[in-house]
């Protein structure tokens, strides 16, 4: 390592993209194939260096896994729901309903993407359609008078 003439060290930190250019996902399912693809090649020996990639993020992999991990240890995602999603996540796809082995794999996936959904918006990390049903308006309520 050099030294500055002032006899200081010199470090060189990573810097990470600046968030008014990283780029939110437009759903959980989205935010989930990008966490397992990194998870898959980490898994496979390459090293994940923020900002290295095609487009900056406004998370890391792990943030995605920590926001499932609450959800299973709050009881909102299941055991079952987790290995699916580890499994087509894996794969990179969703699993087909109308392929009858797919079928129950395909509400599991569904349901653990619902319940992702929320936190992930919550993080800033999904930013996109409105989750269906949900109108974003507001309605008076007129309750028994």
């Amino acid at each position: 390592m050099t030294r500055p003439a002032s006899g200081a060290l010199r470090t060189t930190a990573p810097t990470l993209s600046s968030l008014d250019k990283a780029q939110p996902f437009r759903s959980a399912e989205e935010a989930w194939f990008w966490t397992m693809a990194a998870l898959v090649a980490r898994r496979d020996g390459a090293r994940i260096v923020a900002g290295r990639g095609l487009v900056a993020r406004p998370c890391e992999p792990d943030d995605v896994v920590k926001c499932l991990d609450r959800l299973y240890r709050q009881r909102r995602i299941d055991l079952a729901q987790a290995r699916i999603m580890r499994i087509w996540g894996e794969r990179g796809t969703t699993p087909d309903p109308s392929v009858p082995r797919e079928r129950g794999d395909h509400r599991l996936w569904r349901e653990a993407m619902e319940r992702l959904e929320w936190p992930l918006r919550m993080k800033g990390i999904v930013v996109g359609p409105e989750i269906p049903g949900g109108s974003g308006e507001v309605v008076a309520f007129t309750g028994p008078n």
